[in-house]
């Protein structure tokens, strides 16, 4: 049994606050980190079209033998500027992707940046309430979405987005979307967590809170997350580092560690703004 909370999406849809990520983990190595993550007590598998690891992710949790129901899988559009997307060309990106997983069905999609400088956004997400409305998809989302591009999926469709997976950390805490998805039912998922190892980990606050718990960096941030609210995705590679990212259920942080956690927000982003980034 897992020891990871659920979140309830606007939909009902029930998701583990703590998941697995596989960025940048190559195809042939993904199975096998799948399946360290499961058999450590992850239940939520985090992929996308673009990880270029979708055909690796689905053999992993093929071969867990754990049963579809209880596994919660997601995945992402890359919507490239090289495609005209259309409602056609939607589904077909979506087709590719659950066969390339092995999957009757996916339980959360989302569009993977907003790209609002091609404006195409809206004719994407009809297609995915298509999608959801099938049940192919059991919940649709969206990724790196700024509030005024949430706010014209609200006025100008019928589907509220489930999930909005945002890079957060401590150094980037993202109060003002958090503020307007607490405001309209969009669960907040957190990517880049743990600061991609570029020396988040290594700040004196969170060490010295390490310390003081008798935990490592890592297990203080992602605690740091699940208390905040946040749905997270740490990745690893590393046995060890899947096993002791998962193990973050039994410390709690104080008022006092959280202040402190907070006072570490300076805005800085590690990725693109979603504003301006075209690919």
């Amino acid at each position: 049994m897992s020891q990871v909370p659920n979140i309830t999406l606007n939909n009902g849809v029930a998701m583990p606050q703590l998941g697995f990520g596989v960025w940048q983990v190559p195809d042939h190595e993904a199975a096998k980190a799948v399946g360290t993550a499961l058999e450590a007590g992850y239940r939520s598998i985090d992929t996308a079209a673009i990880y270029g690891n979708e055909k690796g992710t689905g053999k992993g949790l093929a071969s867990s033998g754990i049963d579809r129901e209880e596994l919660f899988v997601t995945t992402k559009l890359w919507n490239a500027s090289s495609r005209t997307w259309t409602r056609d060309s939607v589904l077909r990106e979506f087709d590719g992707s659950l066969d390339k997983l092995g999957l009757d069905y996916i339980d959360l999609y989302l569009i993977h940046w907003p790209r609002p400088m091609t404006d195409d956004y809206l004719t994407i997400w009809r297609a995915f309430e298509e999608i959801a409305k099938s049940g192919r998809a059991k919940a649709v989302g969206v990724s790196n979405f700024q509030p005024a591009h949430l706010r014209r999926l609200l006025d100008e469709t019928s589907v509220v987005p489930a999930v909005n997976q945002i890079e957060l950390h401590p150094r980037l805490q993202q109060s003002a979307p958090r503020a307007f998805h607490a405001e309209h039912g969009i669960a907040t998922e957190a990517w880049s967590p743990l600061g991609q190892g570029k020396g988040l980990l290594d700040v004196p606050t969170i060490i010295a809170i390490a310390q003081k718990h008798g935990r490592t960096p890592a297990q203080v941030v992602l605690r740091w997350h699940v208390q905040t609210g946040n749905i997270v995705i740490p990745k690893s590679v590393t046995p060890s580092r899947i096993k002791e990212n998962f193990d973050i259920f039994g410390f709690e942080l104080d008022g006092e560690d959280v202040a402190a956690l907070t006072a570490l927000d300076s805005g800085d982003r590690l990725g693109p703004d979603p504003d301006e980034y075209d690919f």
